[in-house]
Order: structure tokens, then sequence, then C-alpha cells
């Protein structure tokens, strides 16, 4: 299989580079902590590590040091398709290399192969009640697929700390693979209560696949906006709350199954994923008040009274970045592109146009540009997915697409167990009365 031997390859540098820099550089201080910033959720407190992404907050994300228009343009595509395939993506992060198509293709066969899911995940979702929300039920679905661990197995056998990676890579593969179907099975069963099996189709690609086998109409369009919404969501550092929870449990030697189940569970919250579905909850009520698309004006002043009445205007300001998110960016030019009169997409375009001036104003957003929720529902709602709950699942699987290669990495590179230390508010106080 092309990347493990292409990890296997790079491993001996990567593992010597490391073990380098903590012997020679083990002591050197890289950052300083505050009391502000243990109180405040360890807020940009440098403490991680990982080569898969950056956030630069002068440029936004990079993936493997490439921004999103580089990589949206030099990824390997789908023939016709003006989107790169997830295959190519999760080359690019595992790999550290941009594929050719061949090999953006080996990866799609692979999660082909892969894609099966055992009856008891499609059994324990239905038996799931009702009014279960579905990202409990895709973090049931993958805790449920932890029987079929490759690591497990092998660890329990017993192997070498140096073999670590390569049942991760297989669960990683697995598991990836699995990810559209159990999607396109929770979206039938939740909203039409269908529970008819889905089949992944191993002539067509990871986004085409989910538009099938969701039932949206527009299979084409939507299997595009698949392919760009993977990628966006794919990863973000290691410091956000899914990706973090997704290395903390897996550092433990937790498998990728247990891993991902806990980054599933952050991801779920509403100050993480819920974000994009608030969004265009909010678009929505603007298109309601003013009956179709406000002028400037009239956007100006509802801005101001929704900042005066206590309230946010979501999908603006980001804890990182100092510029508009590239993701947003993508996202528009996407909508505009293919359905540039949408009411709702020009309501978004005008919002981006008005608000982040609104909030310079108001002069306490750090960052009043938008950020990649504003309008990640928008183009979901167009294409007739309206589930707003649905919207976190889809995030979900995106995510995984950047976890599971740090998890990889962090398994091959031999990272511990992650344990900080704990103070006591005491503690604290006697820290800053001795300054």
């Amino acid at each position: 299989m092309i990347l493990h031997e292409k990890i296997a390859a790079q491993l001996p540098a990567w593992r010597e580079r490391v073990a380098k820099l903590v012997k020679e550089h083990g002591e050197t201080v890289v950052d300083q902590v505050t009391i502000g910033q243990v109180y405040g959720g360890m807020r940009d407190i440098k403490s991680l590590v990982t080569d898969i992404s950056f956030v630069d907050p002068a440029t936004g994300i990079k993936f493997r040091g490439m921004s999103i228009p580089d990589a949206l343009r030099k990824l390997p595509k789908p023939r016709g398709s003006k989107m790169p395939y997830a295959g190519g993506l999760f080359y690019l992060l595992i790999v550290g290399e941009i594929p050719t198509r061949a090999e953006a293709e080996e990866v799609e066969a692979e999660w082909a192969k892969r894609a099966e899911v055992p009856d008891h995940v499609f059994k324990i979702l239905k038996n799931m009640p009702k009014e279960t929300h579905p990202m409990v039920l895709l973090s049931q679905a993958v805790l449920a697929l932890q029987s079929t661990s490759e690591f497990a197995k092998k660890y329990a056998s017993g192997m070498k700390k140096d073999a670590y990676w390569e049942p991760t890579l297989e669960d990683a593969l697995n598991l990836t693979a699995k990810l559209p179907v159990i999607a396109a099975y929770i979206y039938r069963l939740k909203y039409f209560g269908e529970t008819k099996k889905p089949k992944y189709n191993p002539r067509q690609d990871y986004g085409k696949n989910l538009a099938r086998m969701m039932g949206v109409a527009d299979r084409k369009g939507y299997a595009e906006l698949s392919r760009l919404y993977f990628i966006l969501h794919s990863d973000h550092e290691s410091g956000n709350v899914s990706a973090h929870a997704t290395h903390l449990v897996g550092s433990a030697l937790s498998d990728a199954y247990y891993a991902y189940s806990g980054g599933l569970n952050g991801l779920a919250g509403p100050l993480h994923g819920l974000a994009n579905q608030e969004c265009l909850g909010w678009l929505l009520s603007v298109q309601e008040k003013f009956g179709g698309v406000p002028s400037r004006e009239e956007l100006y002043k509802f801005a101001w009274d929704t900042l005066n009445s206590g309230k946010v205007i979501p999908g603006y300001g980001h804890a990182v970045l100092r510029v508009t998110d590239p993701r947003f960016t993508a996202q528009l030019e996407f909508a505009k592109a293919r359905f540039p009169e949408d009411p709702i997409v020009r309501l978004a375009e005008l919002v981006y146009d008005v608000v982040p001036a609104v909030l310079k104003e108001q002069g306490k957003a750090k960052n009043p540009a938008p950020n990649v929720d504003a309008i990640s529902g928008t183009l979901q709602y167009y294409y007739g997915v309206r589930e707003f709950d649905f919207y976190t699942v889809l995030f979900g699987v995106g995510r995984a697409l950047g976890v599971m290669p740090n998890l990889v990495w962090a398994r091959a590179l031999g990272q511990p167990i992650e344990r900080p230390k704990s103070l006591s508010t005491a503690m604290l106080e006697e820290a800053a009365q001795a300054r």
C-alpha cells in the first residue's frame, strides 16, 4: 500500500530528527505561561506539535505548508470536477507531498475496499431512540467499530513500539473509509425513517459516494461541495477541541476508534462544531425579518441593533486568524460560481460587506472578519440538506481526514501520553504575590 511505503521511507529520518532535537535542545524554552492563560483555557500556549497543519494568523490555515488556494489548485481532481479528490488531500496530510492523480486514486481505491460497515453498527443505530442527536449516532457508530481495531488486536498479541503506527494506519484507513456510509445511513434513518444500508460504489470517489448515498437531488453539485467541504474541515492545527481530544485519547494508546469517538464528542459542543448551524439560522432570521435580502443600510442598522441588545453576530471573529478565513473565501467563491442569485448567498455576501465594518466601529472584536462557519451551512441549505443538526456530522467526516494522519504520525514518532501538571488557585495566588 502506497501510504505505508511512503511513511516507512520517511520514518528513519524523522525519528532521528526528533530524537536529536529533544536530546540537544530539550531544555530550550519555547513559551511562557501566565495565570490568565491557565484560567483562560490554555489559549495560545505553545505546547503541542503537529506537522500536518498550521494556522497562520496573517494568511490562514496551511496544509503541510500549503495554503488552501494552492491546495485546491494543485491537488488532483476527478475528471470533469473542479474540486480535488478527498483521497488526494488525505495523501498530502499523511505523506507531506502533493500526490499524482494515480496516487490520489489509489487512496480512493483503498477506501472503496474498506468501506463495508459491519451489520452490528447499523443495528445499534437503528435501535437508538428516534430523538437521538445525529452526533450521538455518529459517535456511537465509531465506537461500535472498535471491535474491528487492528491496533487493539496487534497490541494484545504483542508488538514492538516502532511498529505501533502500522496497525494505526490500517485503523485510520478503515475508519475514514466507512464514515460516508455511516453518515449517509444516519441521514436517511434520522430524517426519512429509512433503514436500507447504503452501498459504497468503488467506481465513484469519496465525495460522490456521499452525495449518492444521502440521496441529494443534485448529486453532481453536492459531490463537488462534499469534496470542498471535506478538505476545508479536515484539520486546523492540533489545539482545537476535536483534534486535541483525539490526540489526548490516542496518547494513552487507545485505538483510532476510541480516540476519534472522543474527538467527535468535543466537536458536538456549541462552541465548536455547532457554529455553522447557528450562522445559517441567523442569516435565515435576517431574511425573514426583511422579507428577503435587506438593503445595505437596513443590514447596517440591524447589525448594530443586534450588538446593542447584547447578542453576537455568529460567524465573525476567530481565535487565531486576523484576516478573512480562506475557508470562508473558498466557499463564497464556490457559491458565486454556481448559484450567485440564491438569496441566502446574496445575503451572506452582503453581511460580509457590512458586518466587519460594524464590528470594527464597535471595537471589541480582535478579528471582525468571517470564519468558515459564516457560510458553510448556507451551501448545505442550497443543496437541500436543511436538517441543521446534521451539519456537524458532515464536519465530523471531514475532520477525520486531518486527525487520523496526526494520530498515525504521533504513533510513528513515539509521542508519549499527554499529562500536563495542575495547580491549585492558592498556588497561583502565591505565585502572583511572589512577583
